[in-house]
């Protein structure tokens, strides 16, 4: 976790001194560091926030470089990554538990990315997805109520 700190205040500095190709590099190594060590980081709070915050990172510095096509899709990438998370059986229930808290922040960050530069293909292809899911998930269940019949 220190060493994804080191690289991700690197970036920071990088970017807000202007130095942004520097600064991509540094948070795409953060990236790949959260990525690798996201199953296991003792603390799964922690693992997927750093995830959160790498994406993140790569979608505002991708914004500044008037990119937001690049933006969006790592906007896209870590909602969609927390969502098969928080489904995936195979993760640990506080990896999933984790997932679910910080999906809230994922979402929103997308829609205010949508609100403020429009949609994009992938946007437009997760959001749909995810809606579908859910009516399908609702429909599932709402249909029988256990106990009565």
């Amino acid at each position: 976790m220190e060493h994804w700190k080191r690289t991700i205040e690197r970036a920071n500095r990088c970017f807000a001194e202007g130095e942004l190709v520097d600064a991509r590099e540094h948070y795409l190594q953060a990236l790949a560091l959260a990525q690798v060590l996201f199953e296991r980081w003792s603390d799964a709070d922690e693992a997927v926030a750093a995830c959160v915050i790498s994406h993140h990172n790569l979608a505002d510095l991708h914004l500044r470089l008037n990119q937001p096509e690049e933006s969006v899709e790592y906007l896209c990438s870590i909602h969609q990554r927390l969502l098969h998370t928080m489904q995936n059986l195979r993760f640990k229930s506080e990896l999933r538990e984790a997932a679910l808290r910080h999906s809230s922040k994922t979402y929103v960050e997308l829609l205010n990315f949508i609100s403020e530069h429009g949609e994009y293909p992938r946007s437009d292809l997760l959001l749909k997805n995810t809606a579908a899911q859910s009516s399908r998930e609702l429909s599932t269940t709402s249909g029988h109520i256990p106990g009565v019949h």
